[in-house]
């Protein structure tokens, strides 16, 4: 299949990872967190057998994202703490290959660019070789809920969680997966493009 190829290129669209702070409310926010909060909290989306080792990118006092904790070797994901700008609770970890496009978003959205732009200019900026992404599968876990953990490290009430599994350029016809969501079971969004995603919820 293509998305095995040492030439193809991963594109994560959700555009919830491409994480920019609001400039104001941000920072009261994440003075009330403390790193070790956001870290139990963040590792909440990630497998229990990946929690440990993971890195931890989280907020700093002024709001800014930082380095909460450094990942281990051995360890392949990242995971993001949730964004105090926003009401929802949110968490994210995925594999560390495609942390240069969760930055390259990032950027993006502190520039103003809203979701679907930044999704279209990392496609493009994908084909063009010039953002460079893994050429292998790889995964993405997301936890959601309507608020906050009732204490941290504890699994929010009304969460839901939903995999992503990247395989560039896939197509129906290779995997055998609608394109379109069908009585709960996976599906392949965007197939045959470089930001092909089998879409798994729970």
């Amino acid at each position: 299949m293509r998305w095995l190829s040492s030439t193809s290129i991963l594109v994560v669209s959700l555009a919830a990872c491409g994480v920019f702070v609001a400039a104001c409310g941000a920072a009261s926010s994440a003075q009330s967190r403390s790193a070790e909060e956001q870290i139990v909290n963040a590792v909440l989306a990630a497998p229990e057998p990946l929690r440990m080792g993971a890195e931890v990118l989280g907020y700093g006092a002024d709001g800014t994202l930082v380095t909460l904790r450094e990942g281990s070797p051995a360890n392949p994901l990242v995971c993001l703490a949730d964004d105090p700008a926003r009401e929802r609770f949110h968490v994210a970890c995925y594999h560390r290959a495609l942390e240069p496009y969760m930055s390259r978003g990032r950027e993006l959205r502190a520039a103003g660019r809203d979701g679907s732009e930044a999704i279209a200019i990392r496609q493009d900026e994908a084909r063009e070789g010039a953002l460079l992404m893994p050429s292998h599968p790889a995964a993405l876990y997301n936890l959601s809920a309507p608020a906050r953990p009732s204490e941290p490290g504890r699994e929010p009430e009304e969460a839901g969680r939903l995999f992503v599994i990247y395989v560039p350029g896939a197509t129906v016809e290779e995997l055998g997966l609608p394109p379109a969501p069908a009585d709960g079971s996976p599906w392949l969004m965007y197939p045959g493009e470089p930001n092909a995603h089998i879409m798994i919820s729970s």
